[in-house]
Parts: C-alpha cells; sequence; structure tokens
C-alpha cells in the first residue's frame, strides 16, 4: 500500500512540537493548534484538503526565479515556516461554511533574510488565482521603496514563469500588476500618515511594521476591509531598537491570544523571537528561535555565526545584529541606554494593590512647557513597587504626540496621564495628585523627593503637611538610586503598573558616567522624553536612604 505523503506544514509543525525543530514558545503554541485543527479536533475549524491541493498543484509548476535554488519548483524550495504559514492562512476555514477563511491576519515576526518578502510574493501569485474577481491588494511600509518590495519580488516570479501563464494573463507596470483573468489588481502605496483611507483591500501586506511611527497605515487598511468577506491582512517585520511601534502592539496582542488571555480567533502569528534575551553570545537557541530558515540552509547559519562573532567584537555592531538578527530589542552600552527595555517589560504588572502601604514620592518637575512625572515606590520583601503619573499641556496633546511619535491621548485614556493647563502645564494639579495620593490610593506618604531647579515653590507648600527632601542632581548623589534600579530591575524585584508610556521613557533614557564612574541618567543626550524614569530614581533614592541603607535620617537638605 502507497505511504501517503505528510503535508509540509504537518511534518513542520510535528518537528516544532516534538522539539526535533527549535522554536521559541509562541510559535510551539501557534503549531499545536494549527496540529489541533489539522488532525480534526477543533469542533469549529477544518483544514480545506481540496484547496491545500490546489496550491500544491500551483506551486508544484511555478519555478524560483532566483537563488540557490533558482529553477527548481517553488513546491520544493519553500522552508517549513513558510509552509505552515500559507497553509494554516489560506486553508484553515470554517467547518459550517469552508468557503470562509478562519484568520483575517497573520502576524510574521522573524529575522531578516529569512524569506519573509519572498513567502509573501508567493501568497500574492496564489491569491490572484483564489480570490474573488475584481479584488484589490495593496503593500505598505514605511516608505514607498520598502512598500514595492513586494512588486520587486513578484515581477521575477512572473518573468521566470511567463511559459506558464496564458498569454498576457499578467500586466505588469510601473505602479501596478494586474491579473487579467480575475482583473484582481495589486498596487503598493506610498507611506502617508493621512491619505490612505477610501481603499477597499481584499489582501495587505503591512512590510517593516516596526519601522513606522504610528500604525495608521495598518489601520487604514483594515478600516477598508469592513465589508469584505474574507478579508486578510498581513503584519511582517524584525524587531527595531524601539519599544513603542505598532510591531510590539501586534505582537504584545498576538502573545496575549496564544496565551488564552485574549479570545480572538482571526489571529495567526509566528512569532520568532527568542525566549532567552541575556545570553545571545553562547547560546545557539537564540539564534535558532530568530532564524527558522538558517535551520534548514547550512550556509545562512555558518554565516550567523560569523556575524555574531563580529557583534562580540565590536560593540557598535551589537545593536544591529541583535535587533535584525535576533529580534532583540538593544540599545547596548555604546549608546549609554540606561536599562534594555526587554528587561523593563519583564516587571510589568497588570495590577498593584497600594492600600496601606508606605510610599517614597519623587517628583520630576520639569519646564511647565514640557512632561511633569509623579512617582511613588515601596518596598516589600527587598522588591521595590512604584506606580507613575506623567502630567503634560492639554493644548498641546496632538502637537507632542506628532513630533515625540508617541499617542499620549491612549496614555491618558489609560490612566498613565493627566493633561492639564492650555499650552503649559498646571502645576496647581500636580500639587493637588500629590495631596490626594494618601486618599486616592489607600498609602501613607513618608517623604517626597524634588529637584530644587523648578519644584522648590511646589515643595514649600507640600511641606506643610509631609516631609520635603530636596535631591541634589548630581552624580555623586543620584549613583546610588540609578544603580540600585537597575539591579532590581535586571533580576526582576522591581514592578511596575502597566505603563507604555514610563516604558518608553526607559527606552529614551541614556546614562552618563562622571571620571568615578558614578552614572546617573542624563536628560540632554537622551533620545525623547524621561522624566517618568527620572521621578522613579527619585522615589528610589528616598526608599533607599530610608530602608535600604537604615540611615537615621536623610543625608540631604531638608526645606
Amino acid at each position: 500500500m502507497r505511504t501517503k505523503v505528510k503535508h509540509p506544514a504537518v511534518a513542520y509543525a510535528e518537528g516544532v512540537c516534538r522539539g526535533k525543530i527549535k522554536a521559541p514558545r509562541y510559535v510551539i503554541l501557534q503549531c499545536v493548534d494549527f496540529l489541533q485543527t489539522y488532525k480534526g479536533k477543533n469542533k469549529k475549524y477544518v483544514i480545506n484538503e481540496n484547496l491545500l491541493e490546489k496550491i500544491y498543484k500551483i506551486l508544484k509548476v511555478l519555478k524560483m526565479a532566483k537563488g540557490p535554488k533558482a529553477g527548481q519548483s517553488i513546491y520544493s524550495a519553500l522552508a517549513g515556516y513558510q509552509w505552515m504559514l500559507i497553509t494554516a492562512v489560506l486553508c484553515t476555514v470554517h467547518r459550517k461554511d469552508q468557503r470562509l477563511r478562519r484568520y483575517q491576519t497573520a502576524v510574521l515576526e522573524i529575522c531578516r533574510k529569512n524569506g519573509k518578502t519572498f513567502v509573501v510574493a508567493v501568497l500574492f501569485i496564489l491569491l490572484f488565482y483564489l480570490e474573488p474577481a475584481y479584488s484589490r491588494f495593496f503593500s505598505v511600509a514605511p516608505d514607498g521603496a520598502l512598500a514595492r518590495e513586494i512588486k520587486e519580488a513578484l515581477e521575477p516570479l512572473i518573468a521566470t514563469n511567463i511559459d506558464l501563464f496564458a498569454e498576457n494573463e499578467f500586466k505588469v507596470l510601473r505602479d501596478y500588476i494586474l491579473h487579467n483573468p480575475t482583473k484582481t489588481k495589486y498596487t503598493p502605496l506610498n507611506y502617508s500618515t493621512s491619505r490612505m483611507d477610501g481603499k477597499e483591500p481584499s489582501v495587505f501586506i503591512a512590510d517593516e511594521v516596526g519601522a513606522l511611527p504610528i500604525s495608521y497605515p495598518v489601520e487604514a487598511m483594515r478600516s477598508g476591509q469592513l465589508l469584505i468577506q474574507n478579508k486578510l491582512g498581513f503584519i511582517i517585520s524584525t524587531k527595531y531598537p524601539t519599544a513603542d511601534n505598532p510591531l510590539e502592539d501586534e505582537v504584545d496582542n498576538a502573545k496575549k491570544i496564544l496565551d488564552g488571555l485574549i479570545n480572538d480567533e482571526t489571529v495567526f502569528a509566528l512569532l520568532y523571537e527568542p525566549d532567552n534575551t541575556k545570553d545571545w553570545a553562547t547560546d545557539d537557541t537564540i539564534l535558532a528561535h530568530g532564524n527558522p530558515l538558517a535551520l534548514e540552509i547550512p550556509e545562512v547559519w555558518d554565516e550567523l555565526l560569523l556575524k555574531r562573532q563580529r557583534a562580540i567584537n565590536r560593540e557598535k555592531l551589537r545593536e544591529n545584529f541583535l535587533t535584525k538578527h535576533c529580534n532583540i530589542i538593544y540599545q547596548g552600552a555604546g549608546t549609554e541606554t540606561y536599562i534594555p527595555i526587554d528587561q523593563v517589560k519583564a516587571c510589568r504588572e497588570k495590577h498593584i494593590d497600594w492600600t496601606g502601604r508606605e510610599v517614597y514620592v519623587g517628583v520630576d518637575l520639569a519646564m511647565t512647557n514640557d512632561n511633569c512625572s509623579v512617582t511613588m515606590s515601596a518596598e516589600e520583601d527587598g522588591e521595590i513597587l512604584s506606580h507613575t503619573m506623567t502630567f503634560i499641556p492639554e493644548g498641546r496633546i496632538d502637537e507632542k504626540s506628532e513630533f515625540e511619535k508617541f499617542d499620549y491621548r491612549a496614555a491618558i485614556a489609560a490612566g498613565t496621564c493627566i493633561a492639564c493647563g492650555d499650552m503649559t502645564v498646571d502645576y496647581g494639579v500636580i500639587e493637588d495628585y500629590v495631596f490626594n495620593l494618601e486618599e486616592s490610593k489607600g498609602v501613607v506618604v513618608h517623604a517626597i523627593g524634588y529637584d530644587r531647579y523648578n519644584a522648590l515653590s511646589s515643595a514649600q507648600k507640600w511641606n506643610k503637611k509631609y516631609t520635603t527632601v530636596e535631591i541634589r542632581q548630581h552624580s555623586d548623589t543620584l549613583h546610588p538610586p540609578t544603580k540600585l534600579l537597575a539591579e532590581k530591575v535586571a533580576n526582576r524585584e522591581w514592578h511596575y503598573e502597566e505603563n507604555r508610556l514610563l516604558e518608553t521613557n526607559f527606552e529614551n533614557a541614556k546614562c552618563t558616567y562622571d571620571t568615578n564612574m558614578n552614572r546617573y541618567v542624563n536628560k540632554k543626550k537622551s533620545n525623547g522624553k524621561v522624566d517618568g524614569v527620572v521621578s522613579t530614581i527619585n522615589s528610589v533614592y528616598l526608599l533607599q536612604q530610608d530602608i535600604i541603607f537604615d540611615d537615621s535620617g536623610f543625608t540631604v537638605q531638608v526645606c
């Protein structure tokens, strides 16, 4: 009896789940879900075998255009993860109506040179045949050149296989590609922050989403799909050295879905980011987790090992290597980053119960037209808990959001930012916020620490009720709490309530070392606002002096 050949996607998923193929945690979870569906154990969804067979026939005929496998059939050239993406996204359908696909969004987070652009080009070729007539495909990216990468990958595929197509089947022009039999049209869009509405994409691809300053292009595409029955959008990118970008939002959402925290069955995600981010210089698993193609092509793996050694030897190469070839958000010592953002985010808590806690309040009151911040910190069993609130001028919300590339309105809605005043911050609102902490949070305020430069007047008001402490803004004073906070974060002994604005502040924060190697956060050298970090360090200073150092009193001037 003839043995049935195993589907390539199934072989890949089983290899991942059995540990034969190295893959990170969230890829394993997605493979488990895929296998449940393939084996008929999902009550709602199945794999459309007839459609999959049709895809096989198309890809066995089409030939590779370039690369070491040029001339081979695409069917034999596709890597395991690529088969997984194609099979799951296109062939997972509703049991009761197999015309309806399950997935509307496919997230692929993967390192550079892993064939992500090629697999999307293959998907578009297939979709030209599978989607209804008169469909519209679009690609968006941080700039027009990147958006056209998909078109530039499609063109050689079409040219190489021209003999297999009907005469004039594809019309390839400068601005679009038209499939004449179905009148389906693919158009790469030039990047815009306001002119992508009005499109109606059956399918869209958002490439290098990590480099997008805002999520508007992606959301504009999704809005245009409102009336599309089998809508589909691809979110594809490597990581970028910023934690506040649309990719991280998509990835965070996909992780919560795979963890079962959000119920959304329309998102498929292959997140090739390593489970361990610390031992990149010695742990080959980190490279394996981010580079599935390298596991199948020895030459690629050898090149990655060479790049890693160069990054070990030359510090300036590390940021690019870790972000682009390991999918690790990293800003190394060469950029004087205070704390790596992945360490900060590992300390995030959904909620902290502050009732009855004795807290130390750190205040960073900047110029009245800039951000100000208040952080309260408490100690529990050698660990530090913090809560941060940021204050911005209400009349400058949109201006600041545009120039600082951060959605302040979202932060206000999340309760981590307060807009007050008009074009300048209303110090009275900040003063009242501090006065009301005991009542609003149920805490006991032990002391308030401040920088004399901008907060002397407010400190004099607070001093009528609380102990206020001037914290000298110099490296010899700030080094101990700066060092302590970094150590607590590294050991996951610091905890903060969910706060994207604070995370962005940590991402921006850069350190300066004095001649005695004392370090402190330098606002001028930082890549944006760091007020939340400064107020946190101020609060940790008070806590450190009073609890950790166990002094009989503060060693700084009391107002």
